[in-house]
């Protein structure tokens, strides 16, 4: 394998890993906080229809970008009201909001298929951004360094500052959390709105970074991936790196085994395609099967909050 092939399936393989990367790590705060929100996929194609329509009339990338971003924590607001203020299951919510968002993405897309974008070009000067080979580390959206700033942000919020000290505590026991003072439904509300905007973000980077168009269904499943991959990772932002990775390795196997001869034709393009659902559905026995052994799950995860007074 030619050193410029290795080159290019890097940088396939981190485009590919990004918008997972964002979504598993806003929902990895949502089910810290004790929140069950499998309305990923929704809100991921919320932002990404808004993120490129906000762009293709504006022109700039960055309002694109917030505006998914804004898009995103709106679509969770529904989820947060239904479930955490009118006490709904929260596993039927977020699947209605994976429907909603499916459906209001085709509507409000339509209008939009089709028509092209410039995609979110490197920050770093042409000489190291198109650099035959500097490329591997300077060629990358302003996007892909943000989600590697946000797995840093995320690990020190939850584990070096009192707010997240906070959010952890509400996670494992919401009612011990209540006695001391703790605001467990205002937590919650804003754990859900943050993952909700890291969501749109990462729905965002289909249209700003990885394809010049909208098509409906651009998100291709990748929310639900983001939800098995917090759980892959035991609830830890450096692990949901990894796992995120390890995901966009194998959907960029995909690719070039469609593309490339050699190696890449070892297996069909076909399984390369299903094996990341393979490894999600693999990834869901496993937790059901050690369902009663010492795991990272937040204690209180999916059930509603009743406080006692």
């Amino acid at each position: 394998m030619s050193i410029e092939l290795t080159i290019a399936i890097i940088i396939t393989l981190v485009g590919a890993s990004t918008p997972i990367l964002f979504a598993a790590l806003g929902e990895l705060v949502v089910e810290k906080s004790g929140v069950l929100n499998l309305g990923v996929e929704g809100m991921m194609l919320t932002g990404a229809v808004v993120g490129f329509a906000v762009t293709f009339e504006t022109g700039s990338p960055w309002l694109g970008v917030v505006a998914a971003a804004f898009a995103g924590a709106a679509a969770s607001m529904i989820f947060a009201v239904v479930t955490l203020t009118l006490s709904a299951n929260q596993v039927a919510t977020g699947l209605a909001l994976t429907i909603f968002g499916t459906g209001f993405s085709a509507l409000f897309g339509k209008a939009y298929t089709g028509k092209p974008l410039a995609l979110f070009r490197s920050v770093f000067p042409p000489e190291l951004a198109t650099h035959p080979y500097l490329k591997v580390i300077f060629g990358y959206s302003p996007l892909v360094y943000f989600s590697f700033i946000m797995v840093v942000a995320v690990w020190w919020l939850l584990r070096r500052t009192r707010p997240g000290l906070i959010l952890r505590a509400v996670g494992e026991n919401d009612l011990s959390a209540h006695s001391i003072g703790y605001p467990v439904i205002a937590v919650r509300y804003a754990a859900v709105a943050f993952g909700g905007a890291m969501a749109g973000i990462g729905g965002a980077c289909f249209p700003l970074v990885l394809t010049p168009q909208w098509v409906e269904g651009l998100t291709a499943g990748r929310g639900w991936i983001a939800l098995a991959l917090v759980v892959f990772a035991a609830w830890r932002p450096y692990r949901l790196l990894a796992g995120a990775y390890l995901f966009g390795l194998v959907g960029t196997m995909e690719l070039y085994a469609k593309a490339a001869g050699g190696p890449f034709r070892i297996l069909p393009s076909e399984l390369w395609a299903s094996m990341p659902y393979l490894a999600t559905i693999l990834v869901l026995v496993l937790i059901s099967i050690r369902r009663n052994s010492n795991t990272s799950a937040p204690a209180c995860l999916g059930k509603p909050f009743v406080p006692t007074s």
